[in-house]
């Protein structure tokens, strides 16, 4: 590509956000100097909404980064206006293909000889057309295929030889798109220090950290000799889950830029009436599909990163009449993956027991740990509004979230003003693109299925975890006793405050939440009072054991155990 038309690619990025940002500060700073925000409130949805298409309309025009951009945008539903959001959600789908001529030519100069005399026939219509390369259908000659799977299984190795596959897709990368990414990083990185400029923005998120993040994922996204190792690690990890289709990487026609798998496309994953069609419940392929996904955070840490609906499929199987209806999740393209480090995967693991147990202190704790927190930040408020939306909200589908009255929600963000005004969140460096996988992941669930019901899987998930967790022998009792007794004795203090602050006034009281927080008290009083139980149960079976007396020690071990596991279950829904 001329270096005169990357010039003009350059300035066209940098002019297109100049503009968003020079729109956005005559009405959102301007226009507050003469008292008009009424106004400024009543246009912003459709401001938002007409800077998203204009977005979209350089996206898919532009290509390259900018799409990538565009589908990250979509996915942050957490930060951005739903204008913003449903306006970006289809960049994915709407990206046009290369002319084939420099399809095959690239893919011709990357394998060193003409697609003709390497396949039986080539397609050259695109299966697919994403924003760094594109997928065409291909069968490969009876002399070059290679062994396929077994019948409903996840595959076998080439040495068995079972069947022949011909059949593959060629994941060709778009010409000059080195270049493209090149670029249009560099104009990334000048807007992301215009930001900066902005106090805000500045106080809450390092946008140059998030832009070398964010490069860092695109340069492995265009190393297909990577993303052919990531497809590998993801096929090992899934090799005995038979609900699970991963393709193979054909090693002999795959390069730097061309990358040749099995073909294993089938029913979109958001295709909700061909699911239906095929006799396969939705809702089993929501609860399978967070299944997935907890296995690849918490027990490999390797996460598939890209779970848009083009790269998920529900492959329906063979079976004979009269057996129930089987079918597998099917993952492509891992080009994006998010690695899990061990201290990161404890810290997460923390959060899915203190979410599944309803601990809020624990979720405070585990925010902490993995830095969602902002220097400052508020934690007895935080902890408050944790506990606040557990009452509220725990257990309930995502059709009955989406049913409660508007006021509701007002009267909470009322209670909660000063925390929602502080802000007192961030998403680390490291979390980005997982944190971006679970919103995504999220959606996709309630699509499938409008009463999925994210307590449903990660209640028993978390007490799995929890199980797990008491295997660690003494030392994690010896913790939990010491954090039971520290309650308790902190208990007298907190107590009389509350007091204080009832006699001087300083609460409002309101029957319906006394009758909450009573409840809530009795709850706790209970679990520390068997955790005084515990604690002597196990300081004194320890002693037994140790003096010599194992079948009373073992007794007063067994009765700790009893106790404590009441502590973590047994009273949960009083």
């Amino acid at each position: 590509m001329k270096s005169s038309n990357l010039r003009q690619r350059y300035l066209r990025i940098l002019s297109f956000f100049a503009g968003v940002i020079l729109r956005f500060i005559y009405w959102e700073v301007f226009l507050r100097f003469f008292r008009l925000k009424k106004l400024i409130r009543r246009t912003r949805p459709e401001r938002m909404r007409r800077e998203a298409v204009r977005f979209r309309g350089l996206a898919i025009q532009m290509g390259g980064v900018m799409i990538k951009v565009g589908q990250f945008l979509s996915s942050r539903l957490d930060v951005l206006p739903q204008e913003v959001t449903d306006e970006l959600a289809n960049l994915q789908d709407e990206v046009p293909a290369e002319d084939f001529e420099d399809i095959r030519a690239l893919a011709e100069s990357e394998l060193h000889a003409p697609l003709d005399e390497l396949f039986d026939s080539f397609d050259p219509e695109p299966l697919a057309a994403a924003s760094l390369g594109q997928v065409h259908r291909a069968h490969l000659k009876p002399a070059q295929s290679v062994p396929g799977k077994q019948p409903g299984g996840m595959g076998t190795k080439e040495s068995d030889d079972v069947t022949e596959m011909h059949q593959v897709v060629v994941k060709i990368q778009r010409p000059h798109i080195a270049s493209i990414v090149d670029v249009d990083l560099s104009a990334l990185r000048r807007v992301g220090r215009w930001l900066m400029r902005y106090r805000p923005i500045h106080e809450h998120a390092d946008v140059p950290a998030l832009l070398t993040e964010f490069s860092d994922v695109l340069m492995e996204e265009i190393d297909y000799v990577k993303e052919a190792e990531n497809a590998r690690i993801f096929y090992q990890n899934f090799e005995g889950d038979p609900d699970v289709n991963v393709p193979r990487v054909i090693d002999r026609f795959s390069t730097l830029r061309v990358l040749t798998l099995e073909d294993v496309y089938a029913i979109k994953i958001s295709d909700y009436e061909k699911i239906t069609a095929a006799g396969i419940k939705r809702s089993d392929v929501a609860d399978k599909l967070l299944d997935t996904y907890l296995k690849q955070i918490f027990e490999d840490g390797f996460v598939h990163a890209d779970p848009h609906p083009g790269n998920l499929f529900v492959t329906p199987m063979p079976v004979e009449d009269g057996q129930p209806v089987k079918w597998q999740l099917t993952f492509v393209d891992f080009g994006m993956v998010a690695r899990v480090p061990d201290s990161l995967r404890d810290n997460l693991r923390d959060l899915v027991i203190a979410v599944g147990t309803r601990d809020a202190n624990r979720v405070v704790r585990s925010y902490q740990e993995l830095e969602m927190l902002l220097p400052g930040a508020d934690l007895k408020a935080i902890e408050q509004a944790e506990a606040a939306v557990f009452d509220r909200f725990w257990g309930l589908s995502m059709s009955e979230i989406r049913s409660i009255k508007p006021e509701e929600i007002a009267q909470f963000a009322h209670q909660y003003r000063d925390l929602m005004l502080s802000m007192p969140f961030q998403v680390p460096q490291n979390l980005l693109y997982l944190a971006r996988t679970v919103a995504i992941l999220s959606g996709m669930c309630s699509g499938l299925d409008p009463n999925f019901n994210l307590w449903k899987t990660l209640a028993p998930y978390a007490r799995k975890l929890v199980e797990e967790e008491t295997t660690g022998g003494l030392d994690y009792w010896l913790d939990e006793m010491g954090e039971l007794l520290l309650a308790l004795l902190a208990l007298p203090k907190q107590t009389g405050r509350v007091l204080e602050q009832v006699e001087a006034g300083g609460i409002a009281v309101q029957i319906p939440q006394v009758s909450r927080d009573m409840r809530g008290l009795i709850r706790s009083v209970d679990r520390l009072t068997a955790g005084v139980v515990f604690a002597a149960a196990l300081i004194s079976g320890i002693m037994s054991v140790n003096a010599g007396n194992a079948l009373m020690g073992q007794g007063l071990l067994s009765a700790a155990g009893l106790v404590f596991l009441w502590i973590l279950f047994g009273n949960r829904d009083r």
